[in-house]
């Protein structure tokens, strides 16, 4: 969908814009919002590049920047550290190959920190797109990943 489509659709107001931001994110190809997104989305809704690009960059859900076709959000709050969150990213950083803001060579993966999830009560915890997986150990991380590589036949 086009950005004109997208706020059409949503609705052309203020109160819209997080979704229509995540509409534009999800549209993109590569799960980021292009600068040119944001000029045309400026242009349409009224609203200044400044105070989109703001709202941008205060939500850790969305990017300018490409990132892979799924999205990790290990949480680092102090439970999910106290549970181990900490050895799970060292295991998704080995698994994968990758740092903390970082991509997979093959796009598939982007690993991303996120400072609470709101599952404390499975901490150690992280979530791949929308999925919540809990009660994380270093063995399950491996067998998440290859389940998410196997599914898109990797």
């Amino acid at each position: 969908m086009t950005v004109s489509e997208i706020v059409e659709s949503r609705g052309n107001c203020r109160e819209n814009l997080l979704q229509i931001l995540h509409d534009i994110q999800d549209s993109s190809g590569d799960n980021s919002i292009h600068t040119e997104a944001i000029d045309e989305l400026s242009r349409i809704m009224g609203i200044t590049v400044a105070d989109i690009t703001g709202t941008l960059s205060f939500y850790t859900m969305f990017s300018m920047k490409p990132r892979g076709r799924h999205i990790i959000r290990l949480c680092d709050s102090p439970p999910c550290y106290i549970m181990g969150s900490e050895n799970i990213l060292d295991a998704l950083q080995k698994k994968l190959g990758i740092k903390i803001d970082g991509t997979t060579p093959d796009k598939a993966f982007t690993l991303e920190t996120s400072s609470c999830l709101g599952t404390c009560g499975v901490a150690p915890a992280m979530m791949i797109g929308d999925e919540v997986y809990g009660n994380l150990t270093a063995d399950k991380v491996s067998k998440i990943i290859d389940s998410i590589r196997k599914s898109e036949g990797r």
